[in-house]
């Protein structure tokens, strides 16, 4: 026998002590060892919630430097008299801002649903010594998971045993990389055998290993095997490696079942921590946009910026004898040039057009259908239609301008 405390000791000296998860297997933590709290299994790809919707889609709005334009253009009509009422500029304003508004919600509101699809997914769990079904949110780490051919991990878990003698299982991972052909993973060599609940129940095991990172093919880590549930005691030791790790959003294939033990859920799985990482990039029409709009605010400043010095000296040079003035008092201050050069912002504010965001928001709304419809995209075995769940997908896909592939499996349907 061997101490678990010394190897423990001795594992920490390798690494930092807060560089180790600890994972024990059905939870069972040794009496005086701390409880961890670990990220749950819910994902979430939505942008917005009930209560941050508006004030965090308005400022997401308003940088948009049209948007942004109006929005002062109707601060200044309120703050001075102007020759053209607020209402003119703030309808259109609130009617682009409101249609915007909407648009996103919906796209919002569909991507909540299909994370509650996949959040409400029915998976097996064993608990209480007995196989139950429960939703995929409620996967904690520690728990022992079955998953059966066809179905997709739906976390980061360690293999424990599969329907194969030899312990082995095979996978697909066409949703992480691409990649269509089948993967062997392996089972420790202690616990393969173990293919009933009944057995699996009476295993004493601990799990050492990395925390969550974004790398798909490496892991490091180390399961121990006790002789009792103290985990004081143990029996055996296995590395584990990136073969013993199944990866959210896999597909088990050719293979009946396999159990297995969570290490990663959540949001601190290796894929959601790779789409995390995913950065904005501006599209090219947005882009030309907004070099568009700058170069008429600078025109629509110019001609404020000349009309007002062309008053000011008019009324000095020419205006000052006129018939109709009554009396010849003449303000020339700061704040009268400021508000003549304001009132000229005011009338050539229509030179922007205010409705050239929703219009572009409508064309790419409408477009992202035309994915849908498409009937090259269409799976017909599993009466799977192509699903933009954004409207930027065409964008998205229009910045590609090369495609580096190391096989020609990946761009083919090599099965």
């Amino acid at each position: 026998m061997f101490n678990l405390g010394g190897l423990r000791s001795l594992f920490q000296q390798e690494e930092k002590t807060d560089s180790i998860r600890q994972v024990y297997v059905f939870n069972r933590y040794p009496e005086g060892v701390k409880l961890q709290t670990f990220a749950d299994n819910a994902i979430k790809t939505s942008k917005y919630t009930l209560l941050n919707f508006i004030p965090k889609n308005l400022y997401e709005q308003f940088k948009r430097i049209a948007n942004f334009y109006f929005l002062c253009v109707v601060v200044i009509m309120l703050c001075i008299e102007t020759p053209i009422g607020p209402g003119t500029t703030m309808m259109p304003l609130i009617i682009v801002v409101t249609i915007s508004l909407c648009k996103q919600g919906y796209e919002d509101y569909q991507r909540h649903r299909a994370d509650n699809e996949v959040n409400q997914r029915r998976v097996s769990v064993i608990r209480n010594g007995t196989l139950q079904q429960t939703a995929s949110r409620n996967i904690k780490v520690g728990d022992v998971v079955k998953i059966e051919c066809e179905e997709e991990f739906p976390c980061d878990m360690i293999l424990l045993s599969s329907s194969d003698d030899e312990g082995n299982c095979f996978i697909t991972t066409a949703n992480l990389d691409g990649e269509t052909n089948l993967k062997i993973l392996t089972c420790p060599d202690e616990t393969k055998n173990l293919v009933t609940v009944q057995e699996l129940y009476g295993l004493d095991a601990s799990i050492e290993c990395e925390p969550p990172n974004v790398d798909l093919y490496r892991f490091q880590g180390r399961i121990v095997f006790a002789t009792d549930t103290s985990l004081d005691n143990i029996s055996a030791m296995k590395s584990l490696g990136s073969t013993n790790l199944l990866l959210r959003g896999a597909t088990l294939k050719n293979t009946k079942f396999v159990y297995g033990v969570p290490v990663y859920t959540g949001k601190d799985t290796k894929m959601a921590l790779n789409q995390a990482q995913a950065q904005y990039k501006l599209p090219s029409i947005e882009w030309k946009m907004n070099m568009y709009i700058l170069f008429f605010c600078f025109v629509v400043v110019a001609l404020a910026t000349l009309l007002t010095i062309i008053e000011f000296f008019w009324e000095v040079e020419c205006d000052k004898n006129a018939l109709y003035r009554t009396k010849v008092t003449f303000s020339h201050s700061i704040g009268g040039f400021l508000n003549d050069f304001f009132s000229f912002i005011v009338l050539f504010n229509y030179v922007i057009p205010i409705s050239l965001y929703v219009t572009v928001e409508a064309v790419k709304f409408i477009s992202s259908y035309y994915v849908k419809w498409d009937l090259d995209m269409y799976h017909a075995e599993s009466d799977t239609p192509a699903k933009a769940n954004t409207s930027d997908l065409n964008e998205e896909l229009g910045q590609i301008q090369y495609i580096f592939s190391d096989k020609t499996g990946t761009l083919t349907e090599n099965e």
